[in-house]
């Protein structure tokens, strides 16, 4: 409450602020007027029961729908397309909150894994709509990342663009002209063009444009005239219903970032001012030319993701190594970090089916050593840098003829190259992070852990019996749930007696806690293994389970449906039992179920064989007679 009042100038309006949690419900929480309502596991927490994942989501949670007693309830939407105007400007305002609650660095790289990892796939698939939808047969099942989290980085693109400053007195002026009212997403930027002056007709097209723009940078060094030149070209990929797409506004943070690590002075050639180290690309393509550089620099661009875009650059991998290592913007050094991986796991993707060995990536690795033994960062950096790109983040950039068991068998190679080569290091960081004293959810604790138990992760990825027994002795020491689930799910990925132990002892300790039990449930359904959708199939006949709670079915079903190499059987079983589980839901819970069949989105994506038994499962959801509206119009997308 203060947080808001300090930042956005909003005060809370009645007496008494009033929650209740439910624990039997399709959504996360609801902003009524009066009496928010939550979903239980963003209202109970112990640290006996809730690990530090838990604490932050229930903070941000709760903040968010109390933000939305401003941004939803005393300026709410005209009608059902302006859905993101609540949502995407309610959610930017709770990562604002949450980045100055905790670390704005750490924040803004966890919600960006997050937007690739959901927003951008949906982006890239038949699912694929603008943030604001032109049209909708069940609005339903336009709560998606698309009007939540890209319609947060829209909102914040306007701040990137204008400044602090001026965003503040634009929502200042929202506040004033439309409290009271039903506005449009019009109105809402029309404040900002008011308050800066700035004309904002063209950035709208991020309202109206489905798709995840690529830009692709090449710079120039010229030592003689002391010029930097950076080309840059914009493209939009067509989308369902929009085959052709115009320029996007793309604000583009940028740094040239000199030898010695500092940022070089910007100054454009035509003397036209760069204000925040922001460049806009506003065209297809535009050429940028910088003077007074007096050393061959090396370019960082798209700083703390400054546009919600694809970025295709010319650095080589010594650029990369050198911007991990200096850059003086955190977002930049964790993301040249993860194109460094990236660039390595395809090339051994494509490896591994032909019986290449893959690389290590010596230099990847060595600069994932710089990382670890830099004490000026903080540990929950660390730990974020150390993780190689997932699997979703892998088949998103390949794109094309997937084939889900050469990325997990990739990834898995590199994560057991960093374990065995970095062992030492990482030993230290673990023995290095522990945390004395009782638990706290408190950032500093909560960074030690997650480095902590990362270091634990990578340790056990080559699979020796040292790193197995040291992962079970933490899950049997552990005096909260945050470390003794890290260890579980350590021992989850290595089947054996310590992981059949451990199953079993955390069953019989947290029985009778449901929220609990839903991360037992969810841990085995994502076990990458041949034998996990039996135990799954078994599972769902556990006494503990249950079809009529939405929490229980999406930690089994839904986290199954997550699970990259399982639910993507090359014998299409996967695809069977998430779709027959989706038409038994559907008669009970649509919007369950309709939530279930999107884990499909990305079919058309995958090699062949795959491809079509995907399709089958699809087309058979589609030919089952009655279906509610909400399945039938993610399925009829799906296949269109």
């Amino acid at each position: 409450m203060r947080w808001d009042e300090e930042r956005f100038g909003r005060e809370y309006d009645l007496d008494i602020f009033m929650i209740v949690a439910v624990s039997d419900f399709n959504m996360g929480a609801m902003e009524n007027k009066g009496l928010n309502v939550f979903n239980d596991k963003y209202v109970l927490a112990t640290p006996e029961t809730a690990t530090d994942g838990d604490y932050a989501g229930i903070e941000a949670v709760i903040a968010h729908e109390y933000f939305h007693n401003w941004t939803g309830n005393r300026i709410t939407c005209r009608d059902w397309f302006q859905l993101c105007l609540k949502e995407g400007l309610t959610v930017f305002r709770d990562q604002e909150f949450s980045s100055d609650m905790r670390s704005r660095p750490v924040k803004r790289i966890s919600d960006v894994r997050g937007l690739r990892a959901a927003q951008f796939i949906e982006d890239s698939g038949p699912l694929a709509h603008p943030v604001r939808p032109e049209t909708y047969k069940e609005i339903n099942n336009f709560y998606t990342s698309t009007v939540y989290e890209k319609g947060a980085e829209v909102v914040r693109m306007v701040q990137t663009l204008i400044g602090k400053e001026k965003f503040r007195a634009g929502m200042d002026l929202y506040f004033a002209r439309h409290d009271g009212h039903a506005a449009t997403v019009e109105q809402f930027i029309q404040c900002f063009a008011d308050a800066s002056s700035r004309d904002m007709t063209q950035f709208m097209r991020w309202y109206s444009q489905a798709g995840t723009p690529e830009v692709t940078v090449a710079g120039r060094y010229d030592p003689a005239r002391k010029t930097y030149t950076l080309e840059a070209k914009q493209s939009l990929p067509a989308t369902p219903g929009q085959p052709s797409k115009a320029p996007m506004v793309i604000p583009l943070a940028l740094g040239l970032v000199g030898q010695d690590g500092r940022d070089l002075p910007l100054a454009m050639s035509d003397g036209t001012k760069i204000e925040r180290g922001v460049q806009v690309l506003d065209e297809p393509a535009a050429t940028f030319e910088f003077t007074g550089i007096g050393e061959a620099p090396v370019l960082s661009i798209n700083r703390g993701f400054s546009a919600p875009i694809k970025l295709v650059t010319d650095l080589g991998g010594g650029d990369l190594a050198f911007l991990a290592a200096h850059d003086s913007d955190a977002f930049n050094r964790w993301q040249a970090l993860q194109t460094a991986a990236m660039r390595l796991l395809i090339e051994n993707v494509a490896a591994l089916p032909a019986g290449k060995p893959p690389r290590d990536g010596e230099r990847l690795i060595g600069a994932l050593a710089t990382i670890l033994e830099d004490c000026k960062l903080e540990p929950a950096f660390v730990a974020l840098a150390l993780l190689p790109p997932g699997e979703g983040d892998i088949a998103r950039e390949i794109g094309h003829d997937i084939d889900p068991d050469a990325i997990f068998g990739a990834r898995k190679a590199l994560r057991a190259a960093i374990g065995g080569k970095l062992g030492r290091a990482l030993a230290k960081a673990y023995d290095g992070m522990t945390v004395p004293g009782a638990y706290s959810p408190d950032t500093a604790s909560a960074g030690r852990r997650a480095l902590r138990n990362v270091a634990l992760d990578l340790l056990a990825a080559a699979g020796t019996p040292e790193a197995i027994a040291r992962a079970a002795r933490q899950y049997d020491g552990a005096d909260n749930m945050t470390d003794r689930m890290a260890a579980l799910a350590t021992l989850s990925m290595h089947a054996g007696p310590e992981r059949e132990r451990a199953l079993t002892d955390f069953y019989a300790r947290y029985a009778a806690d449901a929220l609990v039990i839903d991360k037992w449930f969810s841990l085995q359904a994502m076990i990458p293994q041949s034998d996990t959708l039996d135990k799954v199939r078994a599972l769902t006949a556990h006494p503990a389970f249950s079809f009529a709670n939405p929490n229980r079915v999406r930690a089994l079903i839904g986290a199954f449906a997550a699970n990259p190499t399982q639910f993507n059987r090359a014998d299409g079983a996967g695809y069977d039992f998430v779709a027959g589980n989706v038409l038994a839901l559907d008669p009970k819970n649509p919007q369950l179920a309709a939530r279930l069949s999107t884990a499909f989105r990305t079919w058309r994506t995958l090699e062949q064989g795959r491809r079509g038994k995907a399709q089958a499962a699809l087309e058979r959801i589609k030919a089952t007679p009655n279906l509610s509206r909400d399945l039938a119009d993610i399925v009829e997308r799906a296949l269109g």
